[in-house]
């Protein structure tokens, strides 16, 4: 069974999201997600700067079995991105929610609202 903190908003598509203090959106991919892809080797990491609309594709990860995209949960503005990551994506792996990939500062903060919670989440991640 994954790890799937209550502390966190999560999509469908397995990223995570947490609200900072400052209005910033931190993004991540799930323990489910990382679990099922294996050792990750490579992110491609968002453009700072760079807006999305939920959704879209926002970000790639690679491991030794497949490369999967990572979306645009809700909507908004890469503030920053993890360059820690991008340079260990092994950290990924050993933590899924400590190596966090982007920052972003949303269009509408409510769009967090529509976010599964943890239980929700997990029957998603228990049906994949």
């Amino acid at each position: 069974m994954s790890n799937v903190p209550a502390n966190l908003k999560y999509a469908s598509s397995h990223e995570w999201l947490l609200l900072n203090a400052d209005g910033s959106v931190t993004v991540g991919i799930s323990d489910h997600a990382q679990e099922a892809l294996g050792d990750l080797v490579f992110l491609e990491l968002p453009e700072v700067g760079a807006h999305f609309e939920a959704g879209k594709e926002i970000a790639v990860v690679e491991s030794v079995k497949a490369a999967a995209d990572v979306y645009a949960p809700i909507a908004g503005t890469v503030s920053e991105v993890n360059q820690a990551a991008a340079d260990a994506p092994e950290s990924v792996n050993q933590d899924a929610y400590a190596a966090w990939l982007f920052k972003m500062t949303p269009d509408n903060v409510a769009d967090l609202d529509q976010m599964l919670d943890a239980a929700a989440y997990q029957a998603v991640a228990d049906a994949a």
